[in-house]
């Protein structure tokens, strides 16, 4: 199975309540809060789509959209069981 590439991070601002929650479960550290005590994505190229943000935000103030990944990235994962020569 293919990972999941991210498309963007989609975050409420309105809904955010800066508590931090979304910013420490983040593996990656992607987010952090603003000046103005908000959430926001400060590296989403390091990304890994585990959505723990999303799932934690106790505002449901985030989300983050990913895309399938292109049909030819989608075979670098795979593994190849066929069997040469039965």
């Amino acid at each position: 199975m293919a990972r999941l590439k991210l498309k963007e991070h989609l975050i409420n601002r309105d809904w955010c309540k800066g508590c931090g929650i979304c910013v420490h479960f983040c593996p990656k550290k992607v987010l952090e809060i603003d000046s103005q005590e908000k959430v926001v994505a400060v590296r989403p190229e390091d990304c890994i789509c585990c959505k723990l943000c999303e799932l934690r935000c106790p505002d449901l103030a985030i989300e983050v959209v990913t895309e399938q990944p292109d049909q030819d990235d989608a075979g670098k994962d795979s593994i190849n069981t066929s069997r040469q020569g039965d």
